[in-house]
């Protein structure tokens, strides 16, 4: 910024006093939104105009960016409704686990999911009977964690019944449940199955046993209707062009006043959004969003694949290529009170579920954790064409097991190639070990010749990450001891 001088200085009055530069605005600024003009410290119409499309266009941004959260949540709701899940009682099933044709932010392919959504403003106080075996969490609107379930909640992994109840519930809540109270009327359940008797014996469990129901009907349960969405299409992605402002309009008309803390909708105010009022933005504000929503789209991308703090970094090592998805391991993103807002950013942009249960594993043997690579040894980014290698050493840390997926860098979902799921894994059949014990892995569009076993294949003209889920990870990783080597170009 550069200043010009204004007009003379005042005549000296009998009440005037030296005012400071710094509390005064000269007649001309040059800023990076252009010259800024005033006459004695008010704005020309010209300098009015441009500040206050500069303004919109802030607020648009951080709009799109502090409400990623909320959206991203939506966006699930909305991908489920398309396949048909629309009450309470329907529920996405992966009976033969994900593959590549779901868009879902780093979804995995080595868990079965089981998806589903209360609405609490049409059902009232909700009962989710939870079956043994399972893990889980509750999310809200703004995709907040509420309460885990199974082994990490507080039915220690035997089942329950847990009744959700509706924001500003006043009735009676009867006992033997676990109770939880939401901030807003829709509620995410995500639910996964133990794999240790088969992917069958996982869905039937399921299948056989979970309820959603709501509680006014326990005696007249609706008839669960489980929907299998393995192998289907379904897009659960934020968009990033104008309609992310007309679904945020329709996420702040269906939920309580209050959801959301006053500064956060005070952002959505600022641009036209507001509760029990039509949003319809003139063609000036809808140009200005659409600048917004670009500007924001490249700000998260930017976090994406070119972090800049320490806490985002695998052990805290900047200089290293692994990144964690719960910065410093923490599913809150707080710091001496204060938000760690670009970590949050990275996290809704790429990933899906909030529990402290993921973010750090709770002891060793227990839980999981993962880390993505985007960049090779020499920090560029990992490029479709060319063919690469990464080791895991000897002795992988895990209890249970490891497992190495492709994601797409556009869709942060699963890359979409020949193979249908784009993971090798501890279970991998004809997975080849070196004399040493540690494991090869490669990345390229061909298979390396007599290492088919050990390949991923990428797509050329396209990016891609890399993730390393480790499920029961053991002191050798959680202390980083042990590290797996850089995804490195074969040269």
């Amino acid at each position: 910024m550069s200043v010009t001088a204004g007009a003379a200085q005042s005549p000296k009055m009998k009440m005037t006093t030296p005012i400071p530069d710094s509390v005064s605005t000269p007649d001309k600024l040059e800023t990076s939104i252009g010259a800024l003009e005033f006459f004695d410290g008010v704005p020309t119409q010209e300098t009015v105009d441009t500040t206050y499309d500069f303004l919109d266009k802030v607020h648009g941004m951080k709009t799109f960016l502090s409400f990623l959260p909320s959206m991203s949540v939506y966006q699930l709701r909305e991908g489920q409704r398309s396949v048909g899940a629309v009450n309470s009682n329907q529920i996405c099933i992966y009976d033969t686990l994900m593959d590549s044709k779901s868009l879902v932010l780093t979804g995995n392919t080595s868990t079965m999911y089981a998806l589903g959504f209360l609405d609490l403003k049409k059902d009232g106080p909700t009962v989710v009977e939870l079956p043994q075996g399972m893990l889980g969490v509750f999310n809200d609107m703004a995709f907040r964690f509420m309460v885990n379930l199974g082994a990490a909640g507080p039915d220690k992994g035997k089942g329950g019944k847990y009744l959700v109840l509706p924001p500003g519930y006043e009735g009676e809540v009867p006992e033997g449940y676990f109770v939880v109270q939401s901030q807003t009327y829709g509620v995410w359940n995500f639910m996964r199955g133990y794999l240790d008797n088969g992917i069958e014996a996982a869905s039937k469990n399921i299948r056989d046993n979970l309820k959603v129901y709501p509680l006014n009907k326990a005696e007249m349960q609706p008839e669960m209707e489980f929907i299998n969405v393995s192998g289907k299409e379904m897009n659960t992605i934020v968009p990033s062009d104008y309609s992310f402002y007309e679904n945020l309009n329709t996420l702040i008309q269906e939920e309580p006043v209050n959801f959301i803390d006053a500064e956060t909708l005070g952002l959505a105010r600022s641009i036209g959004i507001v509760k029990g009022k039509e949003f319809n933005p003139d063609e000036r504000m809808k140009k200005i969003l659409d600048d917004a929503i670009a500007i924001g789209e490249a700000t998260a991308r930017s976090i994406t694949y070119y972090p800049r703090e320490a806490g985002q970094y695998a052990w805290q090592d900047k200089e290293g290529t692994w990144v964690v998805p719960f910065a410093d391991h923490d599913s809150s993103w707080m710091e001496n009170y204060a938000r760690k807002i670009e970590n949050q950013i990275y996290y809704h942009y790429n990933c899906i579920v909030v529990t402290p249960a993921m973010a750090k594993a709770p002891g060793p043997g227990k839980g999981s954790e993962y880390v993505f690579a985007s960049l090779d040894s020499d920090k560029q980014i990992l490029i479709g064409a060319e063919n690469y290698k990464m080791t895991l050493p000897a002795n992988v840390p895990v209890k249970d097991f490891w497992a190495i997926t492709l994601y797409d860098t556009q869709t942060r979902s699963q890359l979409q190639t020949d193979q249908q799921f784009p993971t090798l894994d501890t279970y991998t059949k004809g997975l080849q070990k070196n004399a040493d014990g540690s494991f090869d892995i490669y990345f390229g569009p061909d298979a390396p010749k007599g290492m088919e076993s050990n390949w991923l294949q990428t797509i050329p003209g396209k990016s891609f990450f890399v993730c390393l889920r480790m499920y029961g990870p053991t002191e050798p990783w959680i202390e980083g001891k042990w590290r797996p080597s850089n995804v490195d170009l074969v040269k």
